[in-house]
């Protein structure tokens, strides 16, 4: 039974930071691809940041990109984002995914979800 629980929401101000970490259990994180998603109300879920399986190659979303690190620390079953300078519209519920890897990443179709952790930044 795969679990992904994720911690480390709040609220905070315009230019603050956040780290959202994910407990991974269940499966072997070594074999997963995996990543972040978040979704405001009224919006669609989009896709904020992936990591493979090996931890080197990585995709953020143009939103985030230079202000948010995707990581993963595969000995304690972590995935992790670090998340700068945030801005107002990066509010919503952030989601950890993970997709069983089949040569590729496929997180548009994750297998695995988080419950959620809701940002707001004011």
């Amino acid at each position: 039974h795969v679990q992904l629980v994720e911690s480390g929401g709040g609220s905070v101000q315009d230019g603050a930071s956040l780290r959202l970490s994910c407990a991974v259990s269940g499966y072997d994180p070594l074999y997963l691809c995996m990543g972040w998603f978040r979704q405001a109300p009224g919006k669609e879920r989009e896709g904020v940041a992936r990591i493979e399986p090996g931890g080197f190659i990585t995709y953020y979303g143009d939103s985030v990109k230079d202000r948010f690190t995707i990581s993963r620390d595969s000995a304690k079953n972590m995935l992790y984002l670090q998340m700068n300078s945030l801005k107002p519209e990066d509010t919503g519920k952030y989601y950890c995914a993970a997709a069983r890897w089949v040569g590729y990443c496929r997180l548009a179709a994750a297998d695995y979800w988080g419950q959620g952790t809701q940002v707001t930044v004011s």
